[in-house]
């Protein structure tokens, strides 16, 4: 049924808004803020403390740049120096002062005299060649002779394989020769005539008896 209420507005009974209504509204408003506050100290408390510690990181970056360089230029000479290093050893390697050994060569043929042998030579031939395949290495040649006598050739090889010719060269071969007559004038006047033949060490057993004498 239809109520029409004629009585004039201000004699009106008011009508009041609704508990629920007002309810919802209050929480939503409440919701609305807090939302908002969080919005608020997010976008300007962690964002200025976020920006903040990105500032004093970028400082600190700053700072260690120079230094993250500098080691970066020391690691670059580090690795041209080794590379350097490793060259020069493998020369080192390989070389043979070829002056000093055959004055340990002189050395020893003069020490002994004529007490062990008379030796002298002739056709001196040194080389040096890399042919690891083959495993040689190079030689040191010469024609020998001394008085005639098998002995002699015998005590100078055992003196040359222990001596300092040792460390680039390995073992004489067996000794062998042959005799031969000259002018009985001379001295002596019967002669033994002898292949002096050295094979020349790798590298690599050259570098260890350095390590072993250093």
């Amino acid at each position: 049924m239809i109520l029409i209420n004629l009585l004039p507005e201000a004699y009106r009974e008011k009508s009041k808004t609704p508990v629920k209504y007002m309810a919802g509204v209050a929480a939503s408003v409440s919701i609305c803020g807090s939302l908002l506050a969080f919005w608020a100290w997010t976008a300007f408390g962690v964002a200025a403390e976020v920006r903040s510690q990105l500032t004093v990181l970028s400082d600190t970056k700053a700072g260690l740049e120079p230094q993250v360089n500098y080691h970066r230029e020391l690691e670059a000479e580090s690795k041209i120096f080794q590379a350097r290093e490793q060259l020069l050893d493998r020369i080192t390697s390989s070389r043979v002062g070829w002056t000093r050994k055959l004055d340990e060569l002189i050395e020893l043929v003069n020490r002994q005299g004529e007490e062990n042998y008379l030796v002298w030579f002739k056709d001196l031939e040194a080389q040096v060649q890399d042919n690891a395949r083959s495993k040689v290495y190079g030689r040191l040649k010469a024609e020998g002779h001394t008085a005639e006598s098998l002995s002699h050739v015998a005590n100078f090889l055992e003196d040359v394989s222990q001596s300092k010719l040792r460390d680039v060269f390995g073992p004489p071969h067996a000794p062998e020769g042959s005799a031969s007559e000259t002018d009985e004038g001379l001295v002596p006047a019967k002669i033994w005539t002898f292949p002096l033949h050295l094979d020349l060490k790798s590298p690599e057993e050259r570098k260890e008896l350095r390590k072993g004498t250093s």
